[in-house]
């Protein structure tokens, strides 16, 4: 008896000592991160949907404050329902973000996190307000899922899972990642190469203002991936846009224009949660319609698509780089259904419906 007693005592004391030993983990960053214990206080930088996928059921009980903009802003729609499904986002304050130059040290400090969580391209932004925030005991995790890359996606999952005691999701997640990208370079290397031009542009500020394209990370990163050329590389590094001259004189095979549910952008393509296909072909028309376009061979052929912007550098993007490659290589991916799959995806992962067009091909008006 004394021996079972004592054999329970013993497993006890190691439970506790496993719930309050530190927990380490290598970043995208390549930075050591350690807490001394599951943070129950977080600040979120960005990437809010991969949060919720890895935190699962209550991470959002954890956010104690966020940038609100990128998300609120950048996809208003999906903002809504999230605010819908999860009240709690409506009182959580805001500390600002990097891109509007607005981020807050004074606030991150303020809200006292036991881990902020940033994007890589946020962490570069901030400079020596690192330091201040570290100075302050709060730990920072580096994640990067603009770079599209399958290595860097499985860090930062498995980092996050394993700060946010939540480890068999973000194992499930990285795994379900790497098995459908492993499916799509499989399926590419069976095809044979491409050699399509492919031209993407973010399709918010109308046809007569030509929007970014994208060079060496998020969609442009992705269309090399999948064996595609795209027209956008060494002309901008990360994105910006390219002259309509050159796009013509590039004559792209496909055309991708990528779309959001921005507000208060009257042209733009909307794509994503809450739209619909009528919106979405008059939008996509208007830019088909610009001069010298109909002698594009992805306009004569049928190859102008919308896509979700809001679905590069996430967890699910391996359903829009499924997309993409249908359309690089018809015969190799005909039996996978994209439109299906994101729906499929959220109802495993998120609280929220993908409810609304996410991927669509452009559709002439019957002569």
């Amino acid at each position: 008896m004394k021996k079972l007693l004592l054999a329970t005592a013993f497993g006890l004391l190691s439970l506790a000592a496993q719930a309050f030993a530190d927990i380490t983990v290598t970043d995208v960053k390549g930075r050591t991160v350690t807490v001394p214990k599951t943070p129950e206080r977080i600040v979120l930088g960005f990437y809010y949907e991969d949060y919720l996928a890895i935190g699962g059921p209550g991470a959002l009980d954890k956010v104690v404050a966020l940038s609100l903009s990128p998300w609120k802003d950048w996809r208003p729609k999906q903002f809504a329902i999230y605010e819908k499904a999860l009240p709690k986002l409506a009182s959580i304050p805001d500390v600002g973000n990097t891109e509007d130059g607005d981020f807050s040290v004074e606030k991150v400090i303020a809200a006292k996190p036991d881990l902020l969580i940033l994007a890589a391209w946020s962490y570069d932004t901030l400079g020596e307000g690192v330091q201040q925030i570290e100075s302050a005991g709060i730990p920072i995790v580096v994640l990067d899922y603009n770079a599209q890359t399958v290595e860097k996606h499985v860090t930062s999952t498995l980092a996050l899972g394993k700060l946010m005691g939540t480890e068999d999701r973000a194992e499930k997640l990285a795994a379900n990642y790497q098995h459908a990208m492993e499916d799509i370079d499989a399926r590419i290397r069976k095809a044979g190469p491409s050699h399509q031009k492919v031209y993407v542009e973010l399709a918010q500020k109308g046809p007569s203002e030509v929007g970014n394209s994208y060079g060496d990370n998020m969609w442009g990163a992705l269309i090399k991936k999948l064996g595609g050329h795209n027209i956008a590389e060494g002309q901008v590094e990360n994105w910006g846009p390219l002259s309509p001259e050159y796009v013509l004189a590039q004559k792209p095979d496909l055309i991708l224009l990528a779309g959001s549910e921005w507000l208060k952008r009257p042209q733009s393509v909307q794509v994503g949660f809450g739209s619909d296909m009528t919106t979405l072909q008059e939008r996509m028309a208007a830019y088909v319609a610009r001069p010298g376009w109909s002698d594009l061979p992805a306009v004569k052929n049928g190859n102008v698509h919308a896509i979700y912007h809001g679905g590069a550098r996430t967890l699910s993007d391996y359903v829009f780089a499924q997309y993409i490659a249908k359309q690089l290589y018809p015969d190799a991916f005909s039996d996978i259904d994209p439109a299906k799959n994101i729906r499929d995806y959220y109802d495993a992962w998120l609280p929220i419906k993908a409810e609304g067009v996410f991927v669509a091909p452009y559709q002439a008006p019957a002569q």
